[in-house]
């Protein structure tokens, strides 16, 4: 049995253990780099760590590192009630709004993780707070980076097209771009549709503050109060951020910005932010107290943190900074200053994360190092028949994506392709445009960077049962999107 062959029954090993045993992957993954890497590979302990995702590991902890953080002081509760007023109280807007200004971000040079590092915090609060499925919020972000990724320039698109120029191939960048974009599109729109897009539609509109101008009691177009709420004052007399229209306005009890409570009903609405005027004494965690209870109002802590979050994002995308050394530092400056706040946020790093994302992409790393990516790849490129080898490329872009880079895979496949492209039977534009959707529509799986992002910073829910089901969701993708991508890019283009 060949070396490569080997490496990747290990890895199914590994699958298999973690989904019956419950054993973290990433442990078990690190183990495997250990074993086949001495055993099979004859690397020493530097060929192994040479797969370790540093960048990743410290993009991970300094992302989640800060948004605990600001979870702590409630500025991420201020943002979602700043998201609200938005889009004038249309909590089923949200998910698109995520969605749009990932891919505006990658669209204009972001890189997809980097992007998807800044929005995915917000939004995945936004949705434990409005009782929105994790899974929907969590993949809309994803697939709006990628709508926007392959913009002519945008860094993949960038890449992309550089490597088909080197290769003398025909290309056109309005293609490439249309195609993730249509593609990421329509998934988005199938998404909203089967995880409680339509019963997010039916809730209608929530309470807004100023949402219908000035002296307005804050209400959307054609909705009335309910109880527990003052549509005069524009406060709200309910419990916590958000309360359902049948609590008494007895019950009222301040709420606490790092565990938000979800409506308990399609009807609940939103407690209104109340005018700084109108706050009389405070907690430092609502701004009110009484009668005022779910007030978010800024304070230094918050400020000092959404002038964070600004900054991380002009870091990254004004200056090419490290997203992840550049959320360390900020959560590190940000904890000087207010060590209260920051006390517990080391503690929420989603650490069992860290190791699963890690250990993978480092067993991946010993796959790439003894050659058994190149091996698969050469073993396609050499089928006779081009229309099935384009096939099996793309579900290769896909399988490896999944887990590795986006754009390393595909500098390595659209070479292989070249073979059987030079003989004019299968049209270049579509085949490279089907690789770079294959490659990067899959980033929604918990072991590539943009889907560890989402995983480790979704607040409050059941970390093993999201990262179930993202797995889940990534295998119906790699299962469906390159063949449906092969049928729709390259079926067409047959010479």
């Amino acid at each position: 049995m060949s070396p490569e062959l080997v490496s990747i029954l290990v890895l199914v090993v590994v699958f298999v253990i973690a989904t019956t045993r419950s054993v973290n992957m990433g442990a078990l993954a690190f183990a495997a780099a250990f074993g086949v890497g001495t055993l099979v590979a004859d690397l020493d302990a530097d060929g192994i760590f040479a797969g370790f995702p540093g960048d990743l590991f410290v993009v991970l902890v300094g992302v989640t590192y800060l948004f605990a953080i600001a979870r702590a002081n409630g500025t991420t509760d201020w943002l979602v009630h700043a998201a609200v007023r938005l889009v004038r109280g249309r909590v089923a807007l949200i998910p698109w709004v995520m969605f749009a200004l990932t891919g505006a971000l990658t669209a204009i040079g972001a890189v997809s993780p980097a992007a998807v590092a800044i929005v995915a915090p917000i939004a995945l609060s936004f949705a434990t707070r409005y009782a929105i499925s994790p899974l929907l919020m969590g993949t809309m972000v994803v697939h709006g980076a990628q709508a926007g990724g392959f913009s002519p320039i945008s860094i993949y698109g960038s890449i992309v097209n550089g490597i088909v120029e080197r290769e003398g191939l025909p290309g056109s960048e309005v293609t490439l771009f249309l195609a993730s974009l249509i593609a990421n599109l329509l998934i988005a729109g199938v998404l909203f549709a089967l995880f409680g897009g339509r019963k997010l539609w039916a809730r209608g509109s929530v309470p807004t503050d100023g949402a219908t101008g000035e002296g307005d009691a804050g209400f959307a177009d054609g909705e009335t109060p309910g109880p527990g709420t003052d549509a005069t004052s524009g406060t709200a007399t309910g419990t916590g951020p958000v309360t359902s229209a049948a609590t008494p306005a007895t019950s009222a009890t301040p709420a606490t910005p790092a565990t938000p409570t979800a409506p308990a009903s399609p009807t609940a609405v939103a407690v209104r932010p109340g005018r700084e005027a109108g706050v009389t004494g405070g907690t430092g965690d609502t701004g009110g107290t009484g009668g005022t209870a779910g007030i978010i109002r800024l304070t230094p802590a918050r400020i000092a943190t959404l002038t964070a979050l600004v900054a991380l994002v002009v870091a990254v995308l004004g200056f090419d900074l490290d997203a992840g050394l550049t959320a360390v530092t900020l959560a590190v400056v940000l904890s000087t200053a207010w060590p209260d706040d920051s006390r517990r946020a080391v503690g929420e790093i989603a650490w069992s994360t860290v190791l699963l994302i890690c250990g993978v992409l480092t067993y991946v790393g010993v796959l790439e190092e003894m050659g058994t990516i190149t091996w698969a790849g050469e073993g396609v490129g050499g089928i006779g028949v081009p229309l099935l080898a384009a096939v099996l490329l793309c579900y290769i872009g896909a399988v490896v994506s999944a887990f590795a880079s986006s754009v390393g895979i595909m500098g390595a496949l659209i070479p292989l392709a070249v073979p059987f492209l030079a003989q004019g039977e299968i049209g270049a534009v579509g085949m490279v445009a089907a690789l770079a959707v294959s490659a990067t529509v899959v980033d929604v799986s918990p072991f590539s960077t943009n889907g560890a992002l989402v995983l480790a910073a979704a607040p409050d829910v059941d970390r093993e049962r999201f990262f179930r089901q993202l797995m889940v969701y990534g295998g119906i993708v790699v299962a469906a999107v390159p063949a449906l991508a092969w049928l729709v890019l390259v079926v067409p283009g047959l010479g």
